[in-house]
C-alpha cells in the first residue's frame, strides 16, 4: 500500500512510503531535505516494522527545529496506523 504524508516544520515536502500487509515498509522516498541522509535512513528502515521505525526516530531534533525528518518519519507512521 501507498502511503503519502507531506511533513511540517522540515525541508523535506513529501514522504512516499510502500508498506506491506504486515506492517513492515518496503520503502521510502523523500521529496526534498538532505538528500544523502534521508536515502540512507531510507535504506536503514527498509524491511523494518512500523513499530520499531517508530520507536527508534521519535522525538529526534534538527538543529534548532523542534522536529527533524526522522521526526517527521515516525510521526507519519503514527498517522498511518490510526487510520
Amino acid at each position: 500500500m501507498e502511503y503519502r504524508f507531506k511533513p511540517t516544520g522540515v525541508c523535506s515536502s513529501e514522504m512516499i512510503f510502500e508498506i506491506d500487509e504486515n506492517d513492515v515498509i518496503k520503502d521510502l522516498k523523500v521529496i526534498g531535505g538532505c538528500n544523502g541522509n534521508l536515502k540512507g535512513i531510507s535504506a536503514l528502515i527498509k524491511e523494518m516494522k512500523i513499530n520499531d521505525v517508530i520507536e527508534k526516530l521519535n522525538g529526534i531534533k534538527c538543529g534548532y527545529k523542534d522536529t527533524s525528518c526522522p521526526d517527521q518519519i515516525s510521526k507519519s507512521l503514527i498517522e498511518f496506523k490510526t487510520k
